[in-house]
């Protein structure tokens, strides 16, 4: 069992600008990190979301801003020049459904840019990586929940494909150069500041419009919904984690939600109706995810508390401001 580190140093993470990275700053600038955050601005979804997530950030005495991109392993060693003493790798294309039209775009990204950090880390002696990975490299591994020693992961997309591979790549650099990898397998993380493809904040914005939401396949399929909040804290702890050099790690809820129950919870926080919109089941999607996570509890201290119906409470309250900003910029 670990603790979050009490002697703050200097954390690289990339991704920093995006949903999860962003809390994650917030964070370690409370805790008197310094805070270097890699970010390219990935056009996949509207830039101006992820500048008003670091916008608080900007004038922190303790924090840098890096506009690069993971591809370019030439501009990544002459401008990520601190004194990092851990990186936390959160950026990669996302989406299942995008990685089915842009196969290559997703490996060059999330392998090949995976690929050059961890070079980087190990060149500069970097012994701390944490890698955010991703439910879906379970694919439909048929034994729920799912664990972390379950063999023979088939993933059903080129998403899940590419964030296995950035497992396997860390298993490299831990047994072979050295590094302490530390995977994080990431399951359906929502709340404040959600990405707008995913479904509770996709649902929303159209439930508040009066817009049918797309209910494919016949609405069975469930998730293990997992509040920000319990990712970040997830997240604390491997950075500190020393016991062994290569782990991984499921953070989810070990609870699961159904598609029709998801949509009913959020009719309630929203106080709307929705429209259902059914459609065909889309490729490469999973019925369902289901994490076990003794291993996390046992080794992580990691707990989850936030009650799911609460989470939502808090991300409807934020949609609705940053829909009044946006409505107020348009005028």
């Amino acid at each position: 069992m670990t603790q979050a580190s009490s002697a703050p140093g200097h954390a690289l993470v990339t991704g920093g600008a995006g949903f999860i990275g962003s809390h994650l700053v917030d964070r370690l600038l409370a805790e008197g990190w310094r805070v270097t955050c890699l970010d390219n601005f990935d056009p996949y979804y509207d830039e101006a979301l992820k500048r008003a997530n670091l916008a608080p950030h900007l004038d922190h005495r303790d924090y840098r801003l890096i506009e690069a991109d993971l591809r370019d392993a030439q501009a990544l060693d002459q401008r990520l020049n601190g004194d990092y003493s851990v990186i936390v790798h959160l950026a990669a294309k996302a989406g299942v459904r995008n990685s089915l039209a842009d196969p290559l775009g997703y490996q060059m990204t999330n392998v090949i840019g995976t690929q050059n950090l961890l070079a980087l880390a190990q060149r500069r002696g970097i012994k701390q990586f944490v890698f955010g990975s991703s439910s879906s490299v379970y694919g439909d591994c048929p034994r729920l929940p799912w664990r972390e020693d379950d063999k023979d992961l088939l993933p059903l997309n080129p998403y899940a494909s590419s964030k296995l591979a950035g497992e396997q790549l860390g298993y490299v650099y831990a047994r072979t150069f050295g590094l302490r990898f530390i995977a994080l397998r990431f399951f359906t993380v929502y709340g404040e500041r959600q990405r707008p493809d995913l479904a509770i904040h996709k649902f929303s914005r159209l439930m508040l419009a009066g817009k049918p939401i797309p209910v494919y396949g016949d609405g069975s399929s469930s998730r293990d919904y997992t509040y920000w909040g319990e990712i970040v804290a997830g997240v604390r702890a491997a950075m500190a984690y020393t016991a062994s050099d290569y782990e991984i790690f499921n953070l989810g809820n070990h609870r699961t939600v159904g598609l029709l129950d998801l949509i009913r919870r959020l009719e309630t926080v929203l106080g709307v109706k929705a429209r259902l919109d059914w459609q065909d089941w889309q490729p490469g999607e999973m019925r369902h995810t289901y994490a076990d996570i003794d291993k996390a509890r046992r080794l992580l201290d990691y707990a989850p508390r936030t009650d799911f119906d609460e989470g939502l409470r808090r991300f409807a309250t934020w949609l609705r401001e940053r829909l009044d900003a946006e409505r107020a910029a348009h005028r």
